[in-house]
């Protein structure tokens, strides 16, 4: 990852295919893990999280001819943009297929969650709350903080997930995974502690 998103986005829009490749492969997990948060429980045992992605990638590559920027923070908000319109879709054709028009969302309301989702992953690390330096480079943090959180291992991953981004409480999670409150949340903590350190590595070796 030795070039910049900038230069990968030149690149791209020079038509070399392989450096779009590795431009939207950079982004799978960051939006995999915004995907997860917006899909719910009750929609997320119906469609997978890797599928919305995969199409929205797809379609990226597709429609890559009409994305005007210049900067990774642009690009970052295009492919957001493009998730919320799918996961609209899949939320959509769920709905109908249950009869279960009350349940639909509108598209304004996952494209904010979508955005929401984003700051929230990129906050997940912040002690006191984000700093304006921090809110600058927020949606860029959360890209490199969803790449380390799918290095962890699993039961962190899941904690993480159902105590931070679903905001479920610690006697909520500890039914899911059989386990007591108490260990919860010391698993919580060994988490976190865990994504801080593969977050420090993974900036060291960016140097």
């Amino acid at each position: 990852m030795s070039e910049t998103p900038s230069d990968l986005i030149q690149r791209s829009r020079k038509g070399e295919e392989r450096a779009r490749e590795e431009l939207f492969g950079r982004y799978r997990q960051y939006l995999k893990v915004l995907a997860d948060m917006q899909l719910g429980r009750r929609l997320r045992a119906r469609c997978e999280a890797s599928d919305v992605v995969q199409l929205t990638l797809l379609e990226a590559h597709r429609d890559f001819g009409g994305f005007t920027g210049t900067h990774e923070g642009e690009l970052l908000a295009w492919l957001r943009r493009i998730l919320a319109n799918n996961l609209f879709n899949e939320a959509r054709y769920h709905a109908a297929q249950q009869r279960a028009a009350t349940r639909e969302v509108s598209l304004e309301q996952l494209h904010t969650g979508v955005e929401s989702s984003s700051m929230t992953l990129s906050r997940c690390l912040a002690g006191d709350g984000p700093t304006p330096s921090t809110i600058a480079l927020a949606h860029e943090n959360a890209v490199l903080l969803a790449d380390a959180l799918a290095r962890l291992p699993e039961d962190y991953q899941t904690v993480l997930f159902l105590r931070i981004f679903e905001s479920l409480s610690a006697e909520e999670v500890a039914k899911r995974m059989s386990r007591t409150a108490g260990a919860v949340r010391m698993l919580q903590l060994r988490a976190l502690t865990a994504l801080r350190d593969e977050m420090s590595r993974q900036g060291k070796e960016s140097l």
